[in-house]
């Protein structure tokens, strides 16, 4: 069966939420946003491209940053209105320049940072 990104279920806005996860650790980099397009440049390209809802426009992850994300494989949840997207990730995933954006734990209550900037 051959997939349609416009199967996907898409918010009021057009954007599904994509999750990039290592492929080959499992760690959790980022969440970023995705329409139709993106989605169908990603899997055609095989570099993740997300819309960035700040600046209105596609986003190639990488581009200018040279942290690359290169598409491993893409999965859809149970109700097609998430995406992972297993990557390989060059450099750091997050634009504080951290491996991941989830670099904050609250452990007794307390936001505790659990790693530092990469370099």
């Amino acid at each position: 069966m051959t997939f349609d990104p416009q199967s996907l279920r898409f918010d009021a806005n057009g954007l599904i939420p994509a999750i990039a996860q290592d492929h080959a650790s499992g760690e959790v980099l980022m969440l970023a946003w995705m329409n139709a397009e993106a989605v169908g440049r990603t899997l055609a390209t095989g570099r993740v491209t997300y819309w960035s809802r700040s600046r209105q426009a596609f986003w190639v992850k990488g581009e200018t940053s040279g942290h690359v994300q290169r598409l491993v494989e893409m999965r859809l949840d149970c109700d097609g209105d998430c995406l992972l997207v297993r990557v390989e990730q060059t450099g750091p995933a997050c634009h504080t320049g951290r491996r991941s954006c989830f670099f904050t734990a609250i452990r007794d209550g307390e936001e505790v940072e659990i790693f530092g900037v990469e370099g």
